[in-house]
């Protein structure tokens, strides 16, 4: 996702500000930009849509001279890429230049009470409000400005302010969002990720949430949201380069997995109202209208977005009412399709980029469908040739075998069917409530699951030898159960298959024999003693089960040799969570096996050609 950086010192900042974005550029983005304090305490700003090339063209046409500044690498959010969208944004008065990554939940009522105040705005971010509050509130007093802006602002923030009235210091802030401080000799830095500064210190402090930074030449105060002093610890950084991309993780896939609740948070972030009793989509603003002029849905995708696609159906059926089906994107074109005008097309792609998925949205529209994509790039092929998008804002994937853009379409799914079923009135309105807050409550309940990471770790030490996996699930486990098959056979390749619950006696128990590994998940309450038969009848053949269940669940432990636990939630919020556990087996399986994790044979993470 989007990096932050910044310099004050005896050096160029511009220097260390490209030179700290271009460490930062593993993270994706689509513009850059700087601003610089210079001669007069003047701010300079300098930004550009596309790669930090062009930034750097521009720079060295005309040097941004001065010791202190701040720079940004976006990836779009609030606004398409574009180079009055790129950051920094600075107050009308330029005497505030802001960098942001995060959202600001509450900008537009913001932005309308600055436009009433006279304000104008250059761009469609939701960071711009913040330069004008500043501007707004300021009374000469940059420190105790920043923090009255605060109290304004909701939402998630990493947050680097610079003013021209007192060039000798940067203030950063941060919720929800990484930020660190890098301490130098003379010159101090700031970034949003180690990489940016590991060339140039070691010695960092990491900031928490709701700490606020005064960074100066030879100084660095934090305090707490009370204004308090706080007494940071200084964190060696110990890694080398390339492990400080991975943030100190020893593969691009383990870090993604727990990125998964930053990356969660992000892609509900603007999606649930204040008061957490409505799904919001502005993007798309449909009416009850709107919706009862559709008669199906089809939802079309590949790999582990058709499982997701899988997940969705069951949503949209559940809290809309409306049929769903879900095909395969490369076999759709094929299959004489009955799609017409009345059909919503559902097209979810984590790179926008999916051949076979590219060319079943252009057969759905040349149909008649009206479409809607489900993607993690703004600016994708997709999003473009589709008529309506929803972002999930994962942040770039390294790994080739997908993780948190899985659980973030899973949440833009979820979300997406409370939208149709409030708008319809098919939904119950206290189990839409109910599923907002359990949606809003996913990132603390995902950081729970990763207490299982050694319980994972042992299973896969013990089954990783084997050559046959088998996972079983009914209902929305079912769905749940083949993304955690596929993760497991594309990075260990251990053939794994998965299995409706139901289905075992209609064949697949010929294939069950002593000691093969099955994963059984049973969080769908509704189907629960049905699984638990499906269990007994692996277990009859000495199958060894791992039973992935709902804490408080105390008979599962009965009919299984292993017991993983998630935290008890609604059951839609259930498949979300269940999926993590799969994931870090699937991580560990690989280790064990000596694969390599991040880059699986003969794959690539996004499929281009048909």
């Amino acid at each position: 996702m989007c990096g932050i950086v910044g310099y004050i010192g005896f050096n160029q900042a511009s220097d260390f500000l490209l030179d700290g974005m271009a460490k930062l550029e593993y993270r994706g983005y689509d513009s850059a930009g700087i601003a610089v304090i210079g001669p007069e305490n003047v701010i300079k700003i300098q930004k550009k849509v596309g790669r930090l090339a062009n930034l750097e063209a521009i720079v060295k046409a005309d040097p941004n001279e001065g010791t202190i500044g701040i720079g940004h690498t976006r990836w779009a959010t609030h606004g398409r890429p574009s180079d009055m969208n790129a950051h920094p944004h600075a107050s009308e008065d330029g005497k505030f230049a802001v960098v942001h990554n995060g959202i600001i939940e509450n900008y537009m009522p913001l932005k309308e009470e600055l436009i009433e105040k006279g304000y104008h705005f250059k761009s469609e971010t939701d960071t711009e409000v913040v330069a004008h509050l500043l501007e707004d509130m300021y009374d000469g007093d940059f420190v105790g400005t920043v923090r009255r802006m605060l109290a304004r602002v909701d939402g998630a923030y990493a947050l680097e302010i610079i003013c021209a009235d007192e060039p000798d210091k940067i203030i950063c802030t941060k919720k929800e969002n990484p930020l660190v401080i890098g301490l130098g000799k003379g010159e101090n830095f700031v970034a949003s990720d180690i990489p940016a500064i590991i060339n140039y210190t070691r010695d960092t402090y990491i900031l928490s949430d709701g700490e606020l930074a005064i960074v100066t030449r030879d100084n660095v105060s934090v305090f707490d949201r009370e204004g308090n002093p706080v007494d940071k610890e200084v964190f060696h950084v110990n890694w080398n380069a390339e492990a400080a991309e991975k943030g100190g993780y020893e593969h691009f896939m383990l870090k993604e997995i727990h990125d998964q609740p930053k990356a969660v948070r992000d892609t509900f972030g603007t999606h649930i109202s204040e008061d957490g009793k409505t799904a919001i989509f502005d993007e798309l603003n449909w009416t009850a209208e709107d919706v009862a002029a559709f008669n199906k849905i089809l939802i079309v995708a590949c790999g582990t977005a058709y499982h997701a696609g899988l997940v969705t159906k069951q949503y949209i059926e559940n809290l809309a009412r409306i049929p769903v089906s879900v095909e395969i994107a490369s076999e759709y074109r094929y299959s004489n399709p009955l799609t017409d005008d009345k059909t919503l097309c559902i097209v979810i792609s984590q790179s926008g980029e999916t051949s076979d998925t590219l060319a079943a949205l252009k057969e759905a529209k040349r149909l008649g469908a009206k479409s809607l994509a489900i993607t993690n790039v703004v600016g994708s092929s997709i999003s473009r040739e589709a008529d309506n998008t929803v972002y999930t804002w994962a942040g770039p994937e390294i790994s080739v075998a997908s993780t948190k853009a899985y659980t973030t379409q899973l949440v833009a799914g979820l979300l997406f069917a409370v939208y149709l079923g409030q708008l319809n009135g098919k939904m119950n309105p206290a189990l839409g409530e109910e599923i907002l807050s359990g949606v809003k409550n996913l990132p603390t309940l995902i950081h729970e699951i990763f207490e299982v990471d050694e319980d994972m770790k042992a299973f896969a030490k013990h089954y990783g030898f084997k050559s046959d996996a088998f996972f079983l699930g009914r209902a929305i486990d079912y769905a749940v159960a083949m993304e955690g098959a596929l993760k497991l056979k594309e990075i260990s390749y251990i053939h794994a298959e998965a299995y409706a619950g139901g289905e075992l006696k209609h064949g697949t128990l010929a294939l069950i024999e002593e000691g093969v590994p099955v994963i059984a998940l049973a969080t769908q309450e509704d189907v629960y003693d049905k699984m638990i038969s499906n269990i007994r009848e692996v277990k009859a053949r000495e199958a060894v089960v791992i039973g992935i269940g709902m804490k408080g669940d105390e008979e599962l432990s009965k009919h299984v040799d292993h017991t993983i636990y998630v935290p008890r939630a609604n059951k839609f919020i259930a498949p979300i969570l269940a999926v993590v556990p799969l994931q870090l087996l699937a991580y560990y399986a690989a280790i064990t096996r000596g694969a390599d994790v991040d880059k699986p044979r003969n794959l690539a993470k996004s499929v281009t050609v048909e």
